[in-house]
């Protein structure tokens, strides 16, 4: 099956975070006061040879929609693994997660980005009403009762069929959405990657 909107968030290499449970006053805690201990992710992080390669250009479309979330260490990368799939970057999106930052050098960072492509001539349904997002952190928790990393806002999926027309793809999937196939290893894959 081919399809026309196909949304990627792929484990970016050498991203790490520390272990998060509670918001305190003074926004979010290490989990303990050591500070020392770490919340290992729930995925295998991918070199970016590895994520390149993924079959994205064989799953799309001649006419098609990519969404795919990326960091700001790794804009540049995006816009390349975009257009080696046969996507022409169009816009960059910018969900503002703040007050929430964690990590980042001279700036904590508190922002992910998401790249929207096309492939063809596809139209879309209707407008975005902006190039950034408030939508509120969804908080998911591991078994151990820490916040769950990398776990992105309904409202964002809620944007993509408003705005992109199915059949839907969401790679590297958290989580089962009616009327979409997904591949990951946290919801059931409706497709593989052979």
């Amino acid at each position: 099956m081919k399809y026309r909107t196909i949304v990627v968030d792929p484990p970016w290499p050498g991203v790490s975070f520390p272990a998060l449970h509670s918001l305190g006053t003074t926004g979010w805690k290490r989990h303990g006061d050591e500070g020392s201990e770490r919340n290992p992710p729930p995925f295998t992080p991918m070199s970016l040879p590895e994520i390149a390669a993924l079959p994205v250009a064989n799953l799309a479309e001649g006419d098609a929609h990519l969404y795919l979330w990326t960091l700001n260490r790794y804009l540049e990368s995006a816009y390349d693994m975009a257009r080696g799939w046969g996507f022409r970057p169009v816009q960059l999106l910018t969900w503002c997660k703040s007050p929430m930052g964690v990590i980042g050098g001279a700036f904590i960072q508190s922002s992910e980005y998401v790249l929207f492509c096309r492939r063809g001539r596809l139209r879309h349904h209707s407008r975005g009403r902006s190039t950034w997002f408030q939508w509120p952190r969804t908080r998911h928790y591991t078994e151990s009762g820490y916040t769950q990393h990398s776990t992105k806002p309904e409202a964002f999926l809620d944007m993509v069929e408003t705005v992109s027309p199915g059949p839907y793809l969401e790679l590297f999937a958290r989580r089962n959405r009616l009327g979409w196939d997904t591949w990951g290893n946290e919801a059931l894959e409706h497709v593989e990657l052979g």
